[in-house]
C-alpha cells in the first residue's frame, strides 16, 4: 500500500492535539509538554491545516473540541497509544535476540497457554515473547503476529493452519449446585439452570440430541461471551456449564467443578496453529508452532 506522505501527521501535532483537548487548555497543555503556549498553538494549527479541519472552539477562557474535533480525538488516542506500545515493544525486543508475537483464544490463552508458557521460556530465554488476545479472525497483514490460535475450521486466507487439538465439553457444576440438584439421570437438566456462550448457542441443544433428549429446554439461560466468564458463573453456582475440559483441568483435579455425567462431546470444530505464509520460514514461529504441539496430550490430539 503506497501512503501519500503529506496525510501522514506528525505525531508531535497529535500529542499537542490530544493533550490540548484533555486539559481544554493550550497553556496547561503546554506545561504537560515542556513547551510554549505558541508552540502548541502552532503545532494544532499545523494538523488544522493538514486535515482541513477546524479542531477546536474557543469559548471564554478556555478551548473546547469542534465536531470534527470529537470525531478526530478517539483515532488520535488510539494512534498514540499504538505508537507507544510499538516503542516499548522494539525497545524489549531489542534486548533480545529473538522475538515472537502471538495471537491467542483468551480463554485458552489464559487458561491453556499461559499456564504451560513458563516451559517454553526456560528454554528459550533469548526469545521476547508477547501474547495478545483476539477472538475472531483477522488479517496477518494488518496485524504482525507470527502465528495465531484458532478455533473453528482449518481455513485463513494467506496463512497455512496446522491442527494442535480436538475439543470434548463435558456437562459441570459446582460441588454445592451438583449436591443441591442432586440429578440422577441426564433428562433431569431440561430442568436445571443452564449456562450458554453466545458464540455458541446451540451446545447445549447438540448435547440433548446426543443423549437422545428433547432439545426444547436447552435454549434458556444465562448467556456469557467467553468460557472464562462461564467458568466463573459455574464455580460460583448459577447453573450447570457445558466446557472443554482442557479449560478446567485445575477445577475437575480439587473437584470445585464436579462432571454431572460422564457422558463428553466432542465438538464440531477443532483447534488450529494457523501461520501466515510469509512467515513459513520464521524459525522462531516454527519452534514455538513444535512447542505447543508438543504439549497437547495425546487425547486431545486423537
Amino acid at each position: 500500500m503506497t501512503m501519500r506522505r503529506r496525510l501522514i501527521p506528525d505525531i508531535v501535532n497529535l500529542q499537542a492535539f490530544e493533550c490540548a483537548a484533555r486539559h481544554q487548555n493550550f497553556s496547561r497543555a503546554a506545561e504537560e509538554l515542556n513547551l510554549t503556549q505558541s508552540a502548541v498553538s502552532r503545532q494544532i494549527s499545523d494538523l488544522e491545516q493538514q486535515t482541513g479541519l477546524k479542531l477546536f472552539e474557543r469559548v471564554r477562557q478556555r478551548v473546547v473540541l469542534s465536531e470534527a474535533g470529537l470525531r478526530l480525538l478517539p483515532e488520535v488516542k488510539d494512534l498514540l497509544l499504538r505508537s507507544e506500545r510499538l516503542m516499548i515493544g522494539a525497545v524489549a525486543a531489542g534486548q533480545m535476540k529473538l522475538s515472537l508475537k502471538v495471537a491467542t483464544l483468551p480463554t485458552f490463552g489464559m487458561r491453556w497457554l499461559v499456564p504451560r508458557l513458563g516451559r517454553f521460556l526456560d528454554e528459550h530465554r533469548d526469545v521476547a515473547v508477547t501474547v495478545e488476545s483476539r477472538s475472531k479472525p483477522f488479517s496477518f497483514d494488518e496485524d504482525n503476529f507470527d502465528l495465531a490460535i484458532h478455533y473453528g475450521l482449518p481455513a485463513w486466507a494467506g496463512a497455512v493452519a496446522t491442527f494442535l487439538c480436538n475439543e470434548t465439553v463435558l456437562p459441570v457444576a459446582s460441588r454445592e449446585l451438583a449436591a443441591r440438584l442432586g440429578l440422577v439421570a441426564p433428562e433431569e437438566l431440561s430442568s436445571a439452570p443452564l449456562l450458554h456462550l453466545t458464540t455458541r448457542p446451540k451446545l447445549w441443544a447438540q448435547w440433548f440430541d446426543l443423549q437422545d433428549l428433547p432439545t426444547e429446554n436447552a435454549y434458556p439461560g444465562a448467556r456469557f461471551d467467553q468460557f472464562s466468564m462461564i467458568i466463573a458463573a459455574a464455580i460460583a453456582g448459577l447453573g450447570v456449564a457445558l466446557l472443554p475440559t482442557y479449560l478446567i483441568e485445575d477445577e475437575l483435579g480439587t473437584g470445585t467443578l464436579l462432571p454431572l455425567f460422564d457422558l463428553p462431546m466432542p465438538t464440531e470444530n477443532s483447534y488450529y496453529i494457523v501461520m501466515p505464509e510469509k512467515k513459513q520460514t520464521n524459525e522462531t514461529a516454527t519452534m514455538f508452532q513444535d512447542w505447543l504441539l508438543s504439549e497437547v496430550t495425546p487425547q486431545a490430539k486423537a
